[in-house]
């Protein structure tokens, strides 16, 4: 009996506890709802009081003869205006005149409840609230048609939440002051479309050269999609884009029963019809570099729309005088080689390797008629990566007076051969590189490795893919002219990696200055032995070599580059302060047999560079000596190598692919090339740098297709 009793005892006091923990845990779940319903209040109290307060507010006077000021500027570094914002395509078009589909598809996309809030969306400023604290910072806005006239009007596009509670307040006291169709109207008359629109009616005369009551719906879509990212969707800038948010546009009216099923599937079937691009709807004096600094800009923070009708003074780093001789010089030397059509282009990156200032900037010869932008396109450099395979000899401590076999060489099923299978022996490096020798840079990566070669390209700045393989030698794969004038730099600059920029600092309409370039970024990657030593050797390539047609007539160094079949030509080189890289090719990657690296790029790298350099006279490298041993070939040496001949015997002197005397003029380049081009011509399996040929008589350019970039092309002896 007394156990039974204990037992009953103790069950009693385990039921006890359990019971104590249970009251426990009641206790917290009330308090945490006690707590929520609290927070709750306080939210909606807070909620009321700010609809309250809203209410209260007083209407704008006059705003119906609001008109913004739009006038941010571009300046060179010299205090030139480049570019500027206006209103030059603006024309105001009342409500009634506007498509019945326009509105609706505005409505649609921006803002469906649009005749239903005073202004602002609670739901979507709740769900957009949510979003923003867990990430910490503004990352999703919920901005009404209303809001979104408010901060064209009167406010900036900074993401802040002081700036949405600002936007709120006039978005309340725009509803407060004119009506919703006056609102509408408003909105499409002011709002920034891209390519120098702002308003519908102005982007309809921009894109499709017609009035805003003669569009389609397939085109109202499209202009409907263009407020939210105005670059981004262009039709202009990228075709599949534009109609990927047209589509996206007219799923919505789809869904909000605006149109039939009929009608969206036949819209979005559609094809777009653009206008010619218009000449010059915005004062842009460096459209291409333009570009690159909006860019910049969205990286800083800032978006198109902000940009344009921000009001501010951007000033950037180009040297206007160099700029201006870019564009003379890019048009100038292909006309007179004959390159007139569309399809036949150039580009040119000019930078300082010392603090990393963009000094000028071309992606094309012609913006009115392409803007894509060819400095970052991703084209086979040729002999111009070349200098990366003897960097890494350098750094392996190959001398640039160590002799190398230029002879035929195997490595497994590939052969490469010389311009002309021409080979000379036994000859030093730096004369290798000097006539650009493919089967020494061959030879080279051959004993570095291609690991070592392929870490130097990453290291002085090339991230486009590189194939781990012996042919990288001879510049079969593509590269950005971007990336391979930043690499060059760090042979100029003792072998430092310097971040080219395009913005120096940013001012406010009444001059505060709100960004302001930081130190520039700098990595050392090379020795300075190496830098010297790629630089005593580039210098001969100018003096004596390949590149002889760039002399400027003070101490410089670079290299030429020329692809298979003479797809892709080009020229890369500096002095101690400037660094320049050109290219010219077909948009079509078709071939231009006539042209090479020492031909039109060397040519327009000369005009650039006398007028680039002018400030800073005949200022040499301060390097250490790095003495070259004189050298030159033993007579009978040179052999022509074929394949179903005996060897043949040439001049005993030691010449170059392209040696001549310095050239003034394209004609003098082309008469210095004649006698060469008659006795020589490119075999199977060469990629080294040939002679440069005459240019055929300029023929009136077929009619072409719109050229379609290609982003990277392999020389057809590696396929």
């Amino acid at each position: 009996m007394v156990r039974i009793r204990r037992t009953e005892r103790g069950m009693s006091a385990k039921n006890f506890a359990k019971s104590n923990i249970s009251r426990r845990n009641v206790g917290f779940w009330a308090n945490l709802r006690n707590f929520a319903i609290f927070c709750a209040a306080c939210i909606l109290a807070a909620g009321v009081a700010f609809e309250l307060y809203l209410s209260s507010l007083s209407p704008i006077k006059n705003l119906e003869e609001f008109k913004p000021n739009i006038v941010t500027k571009f300046y060179s570094s010299d205090g030139e205006i480049i570019k500027t914002f206006t209103a030059y395509t603006f024309q105001k078009v009342d409500i009634e005149n506007v498509p019945d589909e326009l509105k609706e598809a505005l409505i649609a996309t921006e803002d469906k409840n649009f005749y239903k809030h005073r202004g602002y969306d609670i739901s979507g400023l709740v769900r957009s609230t949510i979003q923003n604290i867990l990430a910490g910072h503004v990352v999703q806005g919920a901005s009404t048609i209303t809001q979104q006239l408010s901060r064209i009007l009167f406010l900036s596009n900074e993401r802040t939440f002081d700036r949405k509670i600002k936007e709120l307040v006039i978005a309340a006291r725009i509803e407060k002051t004119i009506s919703k169709d006056q609102i509408l109207e408003m909105y499409m008359n002011n709002v920034y479309l891209g390519s120098g629109a702002y308003g519908f009616e102005g982007a309809a005369q921009i894109y499709f050269n017609k009035h805003l009551k003669q569009l389609t719906l397939p085109e109202l879509a499209l202009l409907a999609g263009l407020p939210q990212a105005p670059s981004v969707y262009s039709p202009f800038n990228n075709m599949d884009l534009a109609i990927q948010r047209r589509n996206q546009v007219l799923l919505r009216m789809y869904k909000m029963k605006y149109i039939t099923k009929d009608e969206y599937e036949q819209a979005k079937e559609a094809k777009v019809h653009l206008t010619s691009v218009p000449k010059f709807y915005t004062t842009n004096k460096a459209p291409y570099f333009c570009d690159y600094v909006m860019k910049e800009l969205e990286k800083l923070g800032f978006d198109e729309t902000d940009i344009s009708q921000g009001g501010y003074k951007v000033v950037t780093t180009i040297d206007y005088k160099t700029q201006e001789k870019v564009n003379e010089a890019i048009l100038k030397n292909m006309r007179a080689y004959g390159l007139t059509g569309k399809n036949q282009q150039a580009a040119v990156f000019t930078f300082s390797p010392i603090d990393g200032k963009i000094l000028a900037y071309a992606g094309g010869k012609d913006y009115t008629q392409s803007q894509y932008d060819r400095v970052q396109a991703v084209r086979p450099s040729g002999s111009a990566f070349k200098p990366f395979v003897y960097a890494a000899a350098m750094e392996k401590g190959i001398s640039p007076n160590d002799l190398i076999e230029d002879r035929p060489i195997k490595i497994g099923d590939w052969a490469p051969r010389n311009y002309g299978s021409k080979y000379r022996g036994e000859i030093p490096v730096y004369s290798a590189l000097m006539v650009s020798s493919n089967v020494c840079a061959v030879r080279l990566i051959k004993e570095v490795g291609i690991r070592a070669v392929i870490q130097i390209a990453r290291v002085l700045g090339i991230t486009t893919p590189l194939e781990y393989d012996y042919t990288i030698a001879l510049g079969s794969n593509g590269v950005k002219l971007f990336e391979l004038t930043r690499a060059y730099g760090a042979f100029a600059n003792g072998g430092y990696v310097v971040q080219p920029y395009a913005i120096e600092r940013i001012e406010t309409s009444r001059g505060k200055v709100v960004y302001r370039a930081p130190k520039t970024k700098v990595s050392r990657q090379l020795s300075l032995k190496t830098a010297a030593e790629m630089t005593a050797m580039l210098k001969t390539v100018i003096q004596r070599g390949t590149g002889a047609a760039a002399n400027i007539g003070k101490p410089a160094a670079g290299k030429t580059g020329t692809t298979d079949d003479y797809k892709d030509a080009s020229f890369v080189g500096y002095t101690p302060t400037i660094v320049t890289g050109v290219w010219v090719g077909n948009d079509d990657n078709s071939d231009m047999r006539s042209i090479q690296g020492g031909t039109v790029p060397a040519l327009i790298w000369r005009d650039v560079m006398k007028v680039a350099t002018e400030p800073y006279g005949k200022v040499d490298f301060n390097y250490p000596d790095i003495e070259l041993t004189a050298f030159q070939a033993k007579p009978g040496s040179i052999k022509v190598i074929k394949d179903e001949e005996e060897n043949k015997e040439e001049q005993p002197q030691e010449q170059t692919e392209n040696q001549l005397p310095t050239a003034t003029t394209p004609a003098e380049v082309l008469e210095n090339f004649k006698k060469q081009q008659a006795q020589q011509h490119p075999l199977p399996n060469t990629i080294n740098e040939p002679a440069p040929t005459p240019a055929p008589a300029p023929q009136p350019p077929a009619p072409q297709t719109a050229p379609t970039p290609i982003p990277m092309a392999v020389p057809e002896s590696l396929h």
